[in-house]
């Protein structure tokens, strides 16, 4: 079982999120509880959590301070951000600790469960053969033109944040979102990737994309490859292993699970109701 981490002062809002993950998650985790950032590092180092999902503003110890603890023992440990507040300096800060995501409240169940499968993943494949390329820097990179890049991100954040975006800009930037995720999706990508594969600070991108799309870069992406696999699940002589392999998913297994979270049927059911559609 997965060791989770919830850490918020919000009693009522840490209950119905705790039921959410028990209810969704069924057995794979064991969920732990803190009040604030002092209790969520005791629970962290008593209970060797491997996903943390904090809230931001607690008393005493905050999210980030707690966070940062976490990450300066522990490189591997999952950490998702779950805040009502939408603020610039928050975001940045996430980035700096490697959150894997950072999320809003009132969240989507559906965009919460997407991240935490991805964290899951994580714990397997960093367990399994150690920390995997994407956090192998923790620390921001030191080159001066990354170092530009993300000073102007940020300037240009403040500027979206203060006057809306264009809806022609907008849909150029969707585009090119798009345009990457069709040439990259089978590869192993995270939002970091994407952020920088297109000259923008992580956190920029991550309001960005929010803006675009409406959800997450893990969530789109999950329903991305899902739409692939829609496709190639219709040529009745493909393995399904090896379509999973070919939209991203190494492990048949998680490739299953998200299949079926994202569209109510299994691989193999979608390809039987595919089927049995064409013969009618």
């Amino acid at each position: 079982m997965y060791r989770l981490l919830i850490a918020d002062d919000e009693k009522i809002e840490m209950m119905v999120l705790h039921r959410t993950l028990e209810r969704r998650l069924g057995g794979l985790c064991q969920v732990f509880e803190a009040d604030n950032g002092r209790e969520a590092v005791a629970v962290y180092e008593r209970e060797q959590i491997q996903i943390a999902i904090l809230d931001i503003e607690m008393p005493g110890i905050n999210g980030i301070q707690a966070a940062e603890w976490i990450r300066k023992r522990d490189k591997k440990c999952c950490i998702i951000f779950l805040t009502a507040f939408d603020e610039f300096s928050y975001a940045r800060k996430a980035i700096a600790v490697r959150a894997l995501d950072y999320l809003l409240k009132p969240y989507d169940e559906e965009e919460l469960i997407s991240v935490v499968e991805e964290a899951m993943r994580l714990v397997d494949e960093r367990e399994g053969q150690g920390i995997e390329k994407r956090d192998a820097g923790a620390a921001v990179p030191a080159d001066k033109a990354w170092r530009r890049e993300q000073t102007e991100g940020e300037e240009e954040l403040e500027a979206v944040t203060s006057e809306p975006e264009s809806n022609m800009r907008l849909s150029m930037v969707a585009e090119a979102i798009e345009t990457y995720m069709r040439q990259n999706y089978r590869e192993d990508i995270s939002m970091q990737d994407a952020a920088r594969a297109m000259n923008y600070s992580e956190a920029y991108f991550c309001k960005l994309f929010k803006q675009c799309f409406g959800k997450n870069f893990t969530a789109r992406l999950a329903e991305y490859r899902v739409e692939a696999a829609k496709e190639l699940l219709t040529g009745h002589m493909v393995n399904i292993r090896e379509i999973g392999r070919a939209v991203g998913y190494e492990d048949s297994n998680y490739f299953a699970k998200v299949f079926k979270r994202i569209t109510g049927q299994s691989p193999t059911e979608y390809r039987v109701s595919v089927y049995k559609e064409n013969q009618q």
